[in-house]
């Protein structure tokens, strides 16, 4: 044993005992008639008096970083330290001997508030792992996921490992390919999900399946998106409803959140708002209830309105209580960020009603006092309020508004704090326009279209919602999840509509297709996102912050130098030659 205590667990009550400590260097103060060590491990710090000359020699050698064992007496300290665990005792150091070399020049520092680059403390993530705040991270992050097991095994799920070598399957995002030596020209695909697999456990009679299931996604990084791979609570059950996933969904979550934050958790029923409503009145469908503002539809008011820029356009009006109080710089400013690439806008229109009742600023002069009567009795226009208008094609129009009450409530300081606010996200429509105008999935192609068959056979496909549903939190997507399509005349017809015929399907998805024709179950489920939980309980505004080992955000691991460059023997082995040359 190199330690008989931590360097956590030390207290008033340890004094003199003999102890076994070992750890690392976090700081050495030498006062010359004595040499103190702040010794760290994953518990906590002890600080370590040395007073004997041939040790302090032999301290002096050593640097910050370097892996310790010492043996000493623990005494009670003269001068207390209030803020440290250990701060009522010290140990007395009668041998130190060095167990791990550090060199001599760091990186970076280890626990200060200095400011790294990102793809330095990547690169040396080892080392960067020792900061407090992201250890704790990754503790955290194990505790949770014994918590979510506990809690699904209470609720009676079973645990079961999908394949990671799997078939390529159309679920939003490029597939990870992955040669194969024995079978020349074929490919296996890492799963996006194991969306296939957990519906033929279905087939197979299991009543409730999940896993913590590593899905693999070739999709560009977001600051809540990690790149490459990601971790989800996926689960299904048999003979469910959507109401079903809602409640084990309502079960888990504001439990796990619960244990690990001291902020107020949602608790279920949460709300449940359409996809069109989420649109309409947030103009996103993840929308930060926290929030309070919301758009509205102002295009029958102004539709005899003089002003040219609101001619043939859907108006979205967002009021902003006590909004009058902001000056000119502020209006100027949400402008510019309005017409920046990222949001689209060609300007954002506004006025203020003060309050002695008359419309000021902006667009002020558009303002009738018919149209303003209308936006008091109609939109809740109040005295005091400011009003911002988006003018575009409808939902151009959406997205605009949707992001300017997003940063509305940034700048103005509306947002709710130390809540987690929950809702379902409902009715999403089954198909959508692709970018070359032909009919696509618009969310999980295995969904059940709302009325079935009937639905697919006369109803226009645009029109036709899903039982589909996500679950977010504080505008986060944090889930999502569908009632599966398990008849494969509906599946047959449902791919026939995006385009694949049902020779399609049988090659593309002919597990499914074959295992549904032997007495399928209905069944439906849905997945968490593990690591976005987690980055939203520890607060973190940046997902790689609660992932041991995660890549950049050029979807590069700087610690192991992935992807790399293989041998040409290896490239044989899998039977692929390379063309690099740039067509």
């Amino acid at each position: 044993m190199y330690r008989t205590k931590t360097c956590g667990e030390l207290n008033i009550q340890h004094v003199k005992e003999q102890v076994e400590l070992a750890g690392w260097i976090q700081k050495i103060r030498d006062l010359g008639g004595m040499t103190f060590i702040d010794l760290r491990d994953e518990f906590g710090i002890t600080q370590i008096v040395v007073n004997d000359e041939e040790l302090k020699k032999f301290v002096k050698e050593l640097h910050t970083e370097t892996c310790i064992h010492i043996e000493g007496e623990v005494v009670e300290r003269t001068s207390k330290n209030p803020h440290m665990k250990t701060g009522e005792i010290e140990v007395v150091a009668k041998k130190i001997e060095v167990l791990g070399k550090c060199k001599n020049v760091l990186p970076f520092e280890i626990n200060t508030d200095q400011e790294v680059r990102e793809d330095l403390r990547l690169e040396y993530r080892f080392l960067d792992l020792r900061n407090e705040t992201l250890h704790n991270n990754i503790l955290l992050r194990s505790k949770i996921l014994k918590t979510i097991r506990d809690k699904m095994d209470e609720l009676e799920f079973t645990e079961i490992q999908t394949p990671i070598l799997a078939n390529s399957s159309p679920e939003g995002a490029r597939d990870y390919l992955v040669p194969s030596r024995l079978n020349p020209g074929e490919f296996y695909a890492l799963p996006q999900a194991p969306q296939q697999f957990k519906q033929l456990l279905m087939v197979s009679g299991f009543n409730k399946y999940y896993q913590i299931a590593p899905c693999f996604r070739d999709e560009d990084p977001r600051a809540d998106r990690a790149p490459g791979e990601f971790y989800q609570l996926d689960f299904e059950m048999s003979f469910a409803t959507q109401e079903d996933v809602f409640k084990v969904i309502e079960e888990v979550v504001p439990y796990t959140f619960e244990k690990f934050t001291n902020w107020k958790v949602d608790k279920g029923p949460f709300m449940r708002i359409p996809y069109k409503e989420a649109m309409e009145k947030y103009g996103i469908d993840k929308p930060d209830l926290r929030n309070p503002l919301i758009i509205q539809d102002v295009t029958e008011v102004f539709k005899d309105s003089e002003f040219n820029a609101f001619k043939d356009k859907t108006i979205k009006a967002i009021i902003v209580p006590n909004g009058a109080e902001q000056g000119r710089k502020f209006f100027d400013k949400m402008g510019e960020f309005a017409v920046t690439d990222e949001v689209g806008a060609k300007g954002l229109a506004w006025t203020k009603l003060h309050n002695e009742g008359n419309i000021q600023g902006g667009i002020a002069k558009f303002i009738t006092e018919e149209i303003k009567e209308k936006l008091e009795k109609d939109f809740g226009l109040e005295k005091n309020a400011s009003i911002f208008f988006i003018a575009d094609e409808f939902e151009k129009a959406q997205k605009i508004a949707g992001l300017v009450r997003i940063e509305l409530g940034k700048r103005l300081d509306l947002i709710e704090k130390g809540v987690y606010k929950f809702c379902f996200i409902v009715d999403f429509p089954m198909y959508e326009l692709s970018d070359e105008g032909t009919i696509d999935f618009s969310h999980n192609p295995f969904s059940m279209p709302q009325g079935g068959l009937e639905a697919l056979e006369n109803q226009n496909p645009l029109d036709i919602l899903a039982y589909q549903y996500d679950l977010v939190c504080n505008g986060y997507e944090m889930a999502s999840g569908a009632v599966r399509n398990h008849n494969p005349e509906i599946m047959v017809k449902a791919f026939e509509i995006a385009g694949y015929s049902e020779e399609d399907v049988k090659n593309r998805f002919g597990a499914l297709y074959n295992a549904f024709q032997y007495g399928t179950p209905p069944h439906a489920g849905a997945a968490p996102g593990i690591d976005r939980m987690i980055m939203l309980i520890a607060d973190s505004q940046n997902i790689r912050e609660v992932i041991a080992f995660p890549k950049n955000k050029r979807a590069r691991d700087l610690l192991m130098r992935a992807p790399s460059v293989v041998t040409e023997q290896q490239l044989k082995d899998v039977h692929i030659q390379l063309d690099l040359n740039e067509k």
